[in-house]
C-alpha cells in the first residue's frame, strides 16, 4: 500500500512529490497518470506543434525522475473512483491501489460544447501532448483551420498553426480575444498583433456547426456560424476552456463548488486527501477567498503545500492568484489579479500609462490605495515588482503614476520598501549581481 499516492502527473503532482521526498524518502510513494508521457510542460505543446521544441527539452524532469525518487510510476493508467471507507482508488485496468494520504492532482478537461458535427475526423482539443501529436499528423494534408476560442488555449493553437504555414480563423464568443486576461485596450493592440499576422479573427460569433468535406462526409471540411457565414477548412480546435476534472470525486462526500475546495494546508473536506492545481479551489490573496486559477506556478506551489502537509509538517498555503505571462506574435503580455474588465463599477481605481501611438501599455488597479490588479503589453520587465506591491498589499498612494510611468523599477521605489525585502541598512550592501537584476525590474522585489 502506498504511503502517499498522488493521481496527476504535471506541475501539481511533481511539486508534492519532491515536497514529500525532501520530507520523507522511504515512505512508499506513487503516481498516476492518464498519459503515457513522463512529466512534461504543458505551456511547451504549442511550441512542440509549431515544430520548434521537442519531447525530450519539454520533459519537467530529467529522466530517471521516478526511479531517483523511489516513485512507482503508472502512466497510462485511469483512476476512475475513490473509495474513501477502504482508502482506495480504483483504475481503468480492473487494479487499485490503497493510499493513506492521497492528494488530488487532475487538472482540467476541454470544455467541449454541443456542436453538431464535433463527431468528424479532423476536430481537436489543445491542452496535452497527444492532441499536439494527433493535429501534428493532420497537418500534411490541412491547409486552413479554424480555432474556435480566443483565449489563451485559442491563441497558442493559433500561433503553432499560423507558423506551420496554415490560414487561420479565430472565431470568438465575446467582442474581444483575450477577454478573461485584458481589457478592451490591450486586447486591441494583441488583436492586432495577431491579424498584423494573418489571422483572421471573428468576434461576437459562434460556431453553429462543423460540415463534411464534400466527397468524404466523415472528415471535416468547414464550419458554419450563426451569422450564416461558411468557412471551409481541413481542422477545427475547440478551445473555448477548460473546467476542473472532479468526476473522480463524485459521491464520495468530498466538497465541491467550482473545484475541489481545499483550506489553507490543501486539505479538502475528508481528512487526509489534499487536492492542488487547476482541480482545486484555493485561496487567491487578491479576492480574499477561494477560487479556481488553473496556472502553472500556482500548481506547482500549491503541490508543495499538499506534499509538506501530507509528510506531517504543517504549512500553510499563501494564496496565489491569476497571473499570466504570455509572448505570441511577438508582443509580450503580463497580467495578474483583477483584469478584463473586472474592475468596471465595483469601486476600483484604474490608473493608465503609455497605449498611444503604438507605445507600451500598462495599467494597474487600485483599491484602498493597494494593487489588486495589472496589466502590463509590450513592457514587462517591471511586473515581477508590481506583482510583489500586490503580494505584500503595500500602500502605494504615492505611487501609482510612477509605477505605470517610463522610469518605474525597483530602483524607484522608496528606501524603506526596497531595505525591508533585504534587511539592509542600505542598498550599497547588494551584491552587484542583485542591484542590477533588481534595478532591470526583472524579479519579484517584494515577495517570496
Amino acid at each position: 500500500m502506498p504511503k502517499y499516492l498522488i493521481i496527476g502527473n504535471s506541475a501539481g503532482g511533481i511539486g508534492a512529490a519532491e515536497a514529500i521526498r525532501e520530507l520523507d524518502a522511504t515512505g512508499s510513494l506513487a503516481i498516476v497518470s492518464d498519459e503515457a508521457f513522463p512529466a512534461y510542460s504543458r505551456p511547451l505543446i504549442s511550441e512542440y506543434l509549431a515544430g520548434e521544441t521537442s519531447i525530450q527539452k519539454m520533459l519537467y524532469r530529467p529522466e530517471g525522475f521516478y526511479s531517483k525518487n523511489s516513485i512507482r510510476a503508472l502512466l497510462g493508467k485511469r483512476a476512475l473512483r475513490i473509495d474513501l471507507e477502504r482508502h482506495c482508488v480504483e483504475l481503468d485496468d480492473g487494479g487499485g491501489l490503497d493510499f493513506e494520504k492521497l492528494l488530488l492532482a487532475t487538472g482540467g478537461v476541454p470544455f467541449v460544447p454541443s456542436i453538431d458535427g464535433k463527431w468528424r475526423r479532423g476536430v481537436y482539443t489543445f491542452t496535452t501532448l497527444r492532441d499536439a501529436q494527433q493535429i501534428e499528423q493532420h497537418l500534411a494534408e490541412a491547409r486552413r483551420a479554424v480555432v474556435i476560442g480566443g483565449g489563451l488555449i485559442g491563441i497558442s493553437a493559433t500561433e503553432a498553426l499560423a507558423h506551420r504555414g496554415l490560414a487561420v480563423t479565430v472565431v470568438e464568443l465575446k467582442d474581444r480575444i483575450l477577454n478573461v486576461l485584458l481589457d478592451e485596450k490591450a486586447a486591441a493592440i494583441a488583436q492586432a498583433a495577431v491579424t498584423g499576422a494573418g489571422v483572421r479573427v471573428v468576434v461576437n460569433a459562434t460556431v453553429k456547426s462543423i460540415t463534411g468535406r464534400p466527397g468524404d462526409n466523415d472528415v471535416v471540411g468547414g464550419v458554419l456560424l450563426d451569422s450564416g457565414e461558411a468557412i471551409e477548412c481541413d481542422i477545427v480546435i475547440v478551445a473555448i476552456g477548460v473546467v476542473p476534472r472532479t468526476d473522480l470525486v463524485a459521491g464520495t462526500g468530498i466538497t465541491v463548488n467550482r473545484g475541489v475546495v481545499v483550506d489553507r494546508f490543501m486539505e479538502t473536506s475528508e481528512p487526509g486527501v489534499y487536492a492542488c492545481g487547476d482541480v482545486a479551489e484555493a485561496y487567491d490573496f487578491i479576492f480574499d477567498g477561494n477560487r479556481v486559477v488553473p496556472i502553472w506556478p500556482n500548481a506547482y506551489i500549491g503541490g508543495r503545500i499538499a506534499g509538506r502537509n501530507m509528510a506531517g509538517v504543517p504549512t500553510e498555503y499563501k494564496g496565489g492568484t491569476s497571473m499570466n505571462s504570455l509572448k505570441y506574435f511577438g508582443l509580450s503580455i503580463v497580467s495578474a489579479g483583477v483584469v478584463g474588465g473586472l474592475e468596471s463599477g465595483n469601486g476600483y481605481e484604474v490608473v493608465v500609462g503609455g497605449g498611444l501611438d503604438g507605445s507600451p501599455y500598462r495599467k494597474i488597479v487600485v483599491q484602498n490605495n493597494r494593487i489588486v490588479g495589472m496589466t502590463f503589453v509590450d513592457d514587462i520587465e517591471r511586473s515581477g515588482v508590481v506583482l510583489g506591491l500586490m503580494r505584500e498589499k503595500v500602500d502605494v498612494e504615492a505611487l501609482k503614476e510612477a509605477i505605470v510611468g517610463d522610469e518605474f523599477g525597483f530602483a524607484v521605489l522608496p528606501s524603506d520598501l526596497r531595505l525591508a525585502r533585504f534587511g539592509l541598512k542600505n542598498s550599497s550592501r547588494l551584491p552587484v549581481q542583485e542591484q542590477t537584476i533588481c534595478q532591470a525590474g526583472d524579479v519579484d522585489g517584494l515577495s517570496d
